[in-house]
């Protein structure tokens, strides 16, 4: 790693940048000048508004080609690419009346595309539109995605689901470093808050070129709110409030930057009581604490932009059981989790003359406790986890663009508890890609290679024959995967993408050494040592259309897993614990999503979007995977609407959605039945005098449906989910 710096450092120590002035103005098919336009470089981390004569300024700009972003109230969002290469550039542009959405810059591909450019297909939603659609947690706002769900237990805990997979098979992405949380385990959660997160991008399908192991069933990237514009200061607070579980979440922030350096804190305060199911019994010790904070700094000139982060995220959560007391209203039972995420990264650009090196430093420390009472505590594991990501991205040559880079980690399990549910242990990863883009007339062409190593080594424990005993191991696991995309435009207005991706991914600790009782599934779990690389090659097939007033997708896969690894059961039981082996089988998944968005000419105030996903998963011998979401049907009716000066950007909606029976269920799980669940929100910016605000209103599950979804972990015990929920959400700024 160091002499792979040092060799970059000194390549290209020597370069010639050019302090680069971008200006122009902002206008409307008029010609008149558009005050109050934000235009942002979001790869540089610059933002600026437009004055009363249109115009807007950026100064000490490094040379290369960016995206420049200008987005304004009643106005379309637009992006441009613009290539920086001598002193001062001129930008004039013109804005239309706000009919579509932004076309995004997504920053989860390496090569940072907008959406409309790239060449796969990334599903990209602002926290915001997620709270705006009822949703109480970062899971079960993400589950609203199509092509996403979640496994849930209860409201406290949700691991996101992509296209029938999850777990060690996705991977997550938080302020540009990977989330390392002890992710093997069902009832182990996401571990971040959405304080602080501006929005999320999805990939859905093998990423494995990207990010290595662990990428093979998808991507959440997460990426972290912006800093304030040059010399500002901005603040905000924001309060909500859950009717069915008397919960409240407080969150508090303030930004402030100078014309290089920048600066911003959040902190945010949830706590939760037992839900209530539609019958009014309450689910006892569903309750849970959650705290975050958050810092962030940031300096940029013309040759070089850092950011700096770091989150604390720590989580009380209850784990509901039979025969538990209901005392403490709030406070956690036992027994419980306690967790402590820490995660620092820093995120580093040089700009060179024609090219420029990015580096991504993190660090992840999940503190997992379980406590059966007060100073017992089961299991106590902590996961240390380094990581690395080195890119160059080399100087353009006419249309073709190319990158390497270098990723790795070196991550530790150290075992503190009195139970064990995997070995103390060391895992090392490295790997290396070369990728390159080439776009021609209405065609980009995206291909690349990655070799990948991983290294575990384990600890031997415990006495051999016994519950608790883990052999040490000494693996070595290694991968070369490939990936090839193609995006065209059919007609002017119709996109066609083609992507074809092998993905890998090692086992995992569990799945390599497990021999005891997993508390958490009721299961007694025994690893296999022997267990091989899960290999895939899926095929996706993206089908757009988009015009002023009508837009339309469809998405279609077939994702095979040469050596998938599952846990079958042996039809024995320990200590009356079902026994489970970790075996491997080929298997394959394969479905897709289709949906529209229809906002009709003169009503363009009115907007009707519908959604259908659907994912089988099979084994080659004909039986069905296990943990894969039943088909979902959504549709969404949203007007907007202002209210002369009091109250702007209003909307108001309702979403019906219908998951259907999941009949295809493993020899391990049961059947799950439809259900229906109608949801309302209502919201927009509220001027009284100076008082400002930001009002939103929501009611889940209005009709208070008795439904248990069938990735819920509480099916087994027959506990329905959540019922009728109403939450208000105030948001000041300042």
């Amino acid at each position: 790693m160091k002499s792979f710096l040092t060799a970059l450092f000194i390549g290209f120590s020597i370069f010639a940048i050019g302090q680069n002035t971008l200006r122009g103005t902002v206008s409307d098919h008029n010609n008149k000048p558009i005050e109050s336009v934000t235009v942002s470089i979001p790869e540089l981390h610059k933002e600026t508004v437009s004055d009363a004569n249109g115009t807007y300024q950026f100064t000490d700009l490094p040379s290369g080609t960016f995206s420049i972003s200008f987005s304004a109230i009643s106005y379309t969002n637009k992006t441009v690419r613009v290539s920086l290469d001598q002193k001062e550039t001129d930008l004039n542009v013109i804005l239309e009346e706000a009919t579509t959405h932004m076309d995004e810059m997504i920053i989860s591909t390496v090569f940072n595309k907008l959406q409309s450019q790239n060449v796969m297909k990334v599903e990209h939603q602002s926290v915001k539109q997620l709270q705006q659609k009822g949703a109480a947690t970062l899971v079960e706002g993400l589950a609203t995605i199509p092509g996403v769900a979640q496994i849930s237990t209860g409201t406290s805990i949700g691991k996101p689901v992509i296209r029938g997979l999850s777990g060690n098979r996705v991977l997550v992405y938080s302020q540009g470093v990977r989330l390392e949380n002890q992710q093997f385990g069902e009832e182990h959660g996401l571990g971040m808050s959405d304080a602080g997160v501006e929005s999320v991008e999805v990939i859905k399908g093998p990423a494995s070129l990207l990010y290595g192991s662990d990428a093979l069933g998808g991507v959440l990237y997460f990426n972290p709110e912006k800093f304030a514009k040059p010399n500002a200061f901005m603040g905000n607070f924001n309060q909500k409030l859950f009717s069915n579980t008397q919960g409240s979440n407080s969150t508090f922030g303030i930004k402030s930057s100078s014309e290089k350096w920048k600066l911003l804190t959040r902190a945010s305060y949830s706590t939760h009581a037992d839900y209530k199911i539609p019958s009014g019994e309450k689910v006892t010790n569903t309750r849970f604490i959650e705290k975050d904070y958050k810092i962030g700094i940031g300096y940029s000139d013309t040759y070089y932009n850092s950011e700096f982060r770091y989150t604390y995220n720590n989580l009380n959560i209850g784990l509901p059981e039979t025969d538990l007391e209901n005392t403490n209203f709030r406070t956690p039972l036992y027994p419980k989790q306690d967790i402590d995420n820490h995660m620092l990264s820093w995120h580093q650009k040089f700009f060179f003359r024609n090219s420029k090196l990015e580096a991504d430093l993190g660090y992840t420390y999940n503190n997992r406790k379980e406590l059966e009472a007060l100073d017992e505590i089961a299991l106590h594991m902590k996961l240390k986890t380094a990581s690395y990501n080195v890119k160059y991205y080399l100087p353009k040559s006419g249309n073709l663009e190319t990158i390497i880079g270098i990723q790795g980690l070196h991550q530790t399990n150290e075992n503190n508890g009195a139970e064990l549910l995997i070995p103390n242990a060391t895992t090392n990863d490295i790997g290396g890609l070369i990728t390159s883009n080439y776009e021609w007339k209405s065609h980009t062409l995206q291909a690349g290679i990655r070799y990948d190593r991983r290294a575990i080594r384990s600890e031997t424990h415990g006495i051999s024959g016994e519950e608790g005993y883990f052999k040490a191991i000494d693996k070595t696991f290694e991968s070369f995967n490939t990936s090839l995309g193609y995006k065209t435009k059919l007609r002017e207005n119709l996109t066609l993408r083609l992507n074809m991706a092998t993905g890998f991914r090692a086992p995992n600790l569990a799945e390599l050494t497990s021999n005891g009782v997993h508390e958490g599934s009721n299961r007694y779990e025994i690893g296999n040592a022997d267990l091989k690389n899960e290999q895939n090659l899926q095929t996706d097939l993206n089908l757009e259309y988009g015009n002023a007033h009508f837009e339309f997708f469809a998405n279609g896969f077939y994702n095979h897993i040469n050596n998938y690894i599952f846990l079958s059961p042996t039809g024995t039981s320990i200590d009356g614990n079902n026994v489970f082996d970790y075996v491997q089988d080929n298997a394959a998944l394969y479905g897709g999503e289709i949906g529209i968005h229809y906002h009709p000419h003169p009503l363009d105030w009115l907007h009707f979007t519908s959604s259908f996903e659907s994912v089988t998963g099979k084994k080659d011998t004909g039986e069905y995977l296990p943990l894969i979401p039943a088909n979902k049907f959504s549709n969404t009716i949203r007007t907007e609407f202002d209210i002369r000066q009091w109250f702007k950007k209003g909307y108001a909606l309702v979403n019906l959605d219908h998951i259907l029976k999941q009949n295809n269920n493993s020899v391990f799980e049961t059947k799950s039945n439809d259900y229906t669940l109608l949801n309302l929100g209502f919201g927009g910016n509220i001027n009284i005098g100076k008082t400002k605000f930001d009002l939103s209103l929501n009611a889940n599950n209005l009709l208070n449906k008795t439904y248990i979804p069938h990735l819920s972990r509480l099916k087994v015990d027959g506990i329905p989910n959540i019922g009728r929920n109403i939450i208000l959400g105030l948001n000041f700024n300042f």
